[in-house]
C-alpha cells in the first residue's frame, strides 16, 4: 500500500485516515501539524544550534535546503509555486523545506499581490 501524499510503500497496519487519504505516519503528523515559517520557538532554537555547531549559510542542510538556498540566493527571489516546480515538489514539501530554512533565517517570505516570494533573509 502507498501512502497518498511521499508515494511510499508502508505496511497495512501502519496505514491513517486523514480526510479521505491514507497516509504513512510521517505525512499523517506532518498533515496534523503542518511546519509553521513563523514559530519563534522554532526560530529560537535554529539559530541557538546552528550558532552552537559553529554553522553558517548551508552548512548543517540537506541537499535539497541547501539546493533550495543556492537557488534563491542564485536568483534574489522566487515565487512559491516556482520554487515546488523548479525542485518538482509537491507544495506542501516545498512549504516544509521553507519553513526549516526560515527558522534558519536563511530565508523569508514576503507577499506582492497575490504572490508569496522567498529571498534571502537579511534581504528584506
Amino acid at each position: 500500500m502507498k501512502c497518498a501524499r511521499c508515494q511510499e510503500e508502508m505496511a497495512v497496519d501502519e496505514k491513517y485516515d486523514y480526510l479521505g487519504q491514507i497516509l504513512c505516519e510521517d505525512c499523517y503528523m506532518a498533515a496534523l501539524t503542518p511546519p509553521r515559517p513563523c514559530d519563534p520557538g522554532a526560530v529560537a532554537s535554529a539559530v541557538s544550534t546552528r550558532r552552537q555547531l559553529g554553522h553558517a549559510g548551508s552548512q548543517g542542510l540537506t541537499e535539497l535546503q541547501k539546493k533550495i538556498y543556492d537557488y534563491v540566493k542564485e536568483k534574489g527571489s522566487v515565487d512559491r509555486e516556482q520554487l515546488a516546480k523548479i525542485f518538482c515538489l509537491p507544495q506542501w514539501e516545498a512549504e516544509k523545506q521553507f519553513a526549516v530554512l526560515r527558522h534558519c533565517e536563511l530565508l523569508s517570505g514576503f507577499k506582492e499581490g497575490n504572490k508569496v516570494f522567498f529571498t534571502l533573509f537579511d534581504k528584506k
